[in-house]
């Protein structure tokens, strides 16, 4: 008997129709092909152990399972659940009157329990947009598929609660989430808060510029001034989430199950910290299955480097095309993969070995040259496509014991949003630029004008500094930035100053 069962394949955070086609005749051996890989192979001694586990026989015919499209590579162990019921019900175990109108995920344990899978929520999507009545897959994944409206989606425990409900015995109850409820209850909650941090005013002047504009930053200075303690706070005054953007960012973390348990959408921006020793295909993605690497984990969110000139060359020149493109290509024999990558990159670094170059009190115990050496460890391209460059100096005693209130992150959240509600407004008939750091040539034009006083400090600027066309347009949309701040139509003498004042790096003589 020929039978047909539906799951899903995710390629991308974009998922695609997988039908099982599963036909029992006379004869013996079992035939599984439609480029299925090794994962999908295995399946066979797990659901015959788990068919056999909830008290059937295993069919002792000629069992033929085609996975269509053929063509398309199928990944993981995700399939074993409509693979297992296709099998029950091609030998008429089981009903398969209700078996088109849901499509079925799950990886199964020799003992018939299903385990969580990656990628749930793309399927979903696909399912609903594929006209599919509901979704059965594992209980600890039914809250993330839950966020999809009109789709039945139901988590089940074991393959013995699928095979009842196909029989009409059971009903299977009904995962039920309320999206916008979840979203409104648990946005901009953080465990952190620029309240924390004392001293620092004008680091933090530079952090909420790059919030309000988007701007990517580079911190500089010694061990202990409160780089990294500024970084992991950047988060807290990005403006929150919008319900578009967390099913975006929640797309993502589930294709690379990063979805913590009980969670059904992801309300907080991310915040990724990797280690100096990661690998360029761990940061950009790839692999042989190609998944999402850390700078599309942090899309729509901050992407913190610490210790900046510790990463190897080669991992950090290969964000250079994605910081200007927001898009990630992973292109292998048979397929592309197209990854968002829509991040703020923040780095921080020491300013050289011993990390005390420049400080107030300590000197510095390097060699000559060394400076200069380690800080060419940055390029200077990757160098131009950071905004941002502010040197972070130690915070006196006097201000680290002060009692005074200081500015929370919610106070400053509130200035930000404003300058990124005009940004909003400014960028209305550009569906896919959201902030000034997103502007291209024609819309800097359009909206960065500058009269003649500051086409003179810009022309000054460029021959002492010796910056790049880059950097002048860098400048340019900073500046636009705190024009937005200060609900200034124009970009006036004082923005442009202060725009200037944050590219330390390109000073000559910086390093000595």
């Amino acid at each position: 008997m020929l039978v047909k069962t539906f799951g899903s394949a995710v390629y991308g955070i974009d998922a695609t129709k997988v039908t099982v086609e599963v036909n029992v005749s006379k004869g013996v051996n079992f035939h599984l092909v439609g480029l299925p890989d090794n994962a999908v192979k295995e399946s066979q001694q797990r659901i015959e152990s788990a068919i056999r586990t909830n008290g059937f026989k295993w069919p002792g015919k000629k069992i033929i399972i085609n996975m269509a499209p053929a063509d398309v590579r199928k990944e993981g162990s995700a399939y074993d659940l409509p693979l297992a019921i296709g099998v029950l019900a091609a030998a008429e175990y089981i009903g398969n009157k209700d078996l088109e109108e849901y499509v079925m995920m799950g990886e199964l344990s020799l003992d018939g329990g299903l385990r969580p899978i990656k990628g749930v929520l793309p399927i979903a999507i696909q399912a609903k947009e594929d006209g599919f009545k509901g979704l059965i897959l594992p209980e600890r994944n039914a809250r993330e598929a839950a966020v999809v409206d009109d789709l039945k989606v139901c988590g089940v425990k074991n393959i013995s609660e699928v095979i009842e409900f196909l029989n009409g015995k059971k009903e299977l109850e009904q995962t039920i989430v309320d999206i916008r409820e979840e979203f409104l209850a648990n946005v901009n909650r953080y465990d952190l808060d620029f309240a924390d941090v004392k001293g620092q005013e004008n680091v933090k002047r530079a952090l909420e510029i790059a919030a309000a504009g988007g701007h990517n930053v580079i911190m500089i200075g010694p061990p202990g001034a409160g780089k990294t303690m500024l970084a992991k706070r950047l988060h807290t005054i990005i403006p929150p989430l919008t319900l578009r953007e967390a099913l975006e960012t929640t797309k993502i973390h589930s294709v690379a199950g990063k979805i913590e348990k009980n969670t059904s959408l992801m309300t907080g921006r991310p915040f990724r910290s990797p280690h100096h020793t990661i690998s360029d295909v761990a940061l950009v993605g790839g692999g042989t299955f190609p998944q999402p690497g850390e700078i599309s984990l942090a899309h729509n969110g901050v992407l913190f480097l610490d210790e900046l000139p510790e990463f190897k060359r080669t991992v950090l020149e290969v964000m250079r095309q994605p910081l200007e493109d927001r898009m990630i290509t992973i292109s292998r024999a048979k397929f592309t993969v197209e990854y968002p990558a829509s991040f703020m990159l923040v780095a921080s670094m020491n300013p050289c070995p011993c990390g005390y170059y420049n400080h107030p009190d300590r000197q510095c115990m390097c060699s000559p040259g060394i400076v200069q050496k380690y800080l060419n460890k940055v390029s200077g391209p990757l160098l131009d496509r950071i905004d941002i460059h502010i040197e972070v100096v130690p915070v006196p005693f006097d201000k680290l014991s002060d009692k005074m209130a200081v500015e929370s992150s919610e106070v400053v959240r509130e200035r930000v949003i404003k300058a990124r509600n005009i940004q909003e407004k400014r960028f209305a008939d550009d569906p896919d630029i959201y902030c000034n750091a997103q502007m291209n040539t024609k819309l800097q034009r359009k909206h960065c004008y500058v009269d003649q006083a500051g086409k003179e400090m810009l022309k000054t600027a460029m021959d002492k500094l010796g910056l790049s066309a880059r950097a002048y347009d860098r400048i340019l949309k900073v500046s636009r930035t705190i024009a937005d701040l200060e609900q200034c139509e124009n970009i006036q003498a004082n923005h442009l100053a202060e725009a200037i004042q944050y590219r330390n790096l390109d000073r000559e003589g910086w390093a000595g």
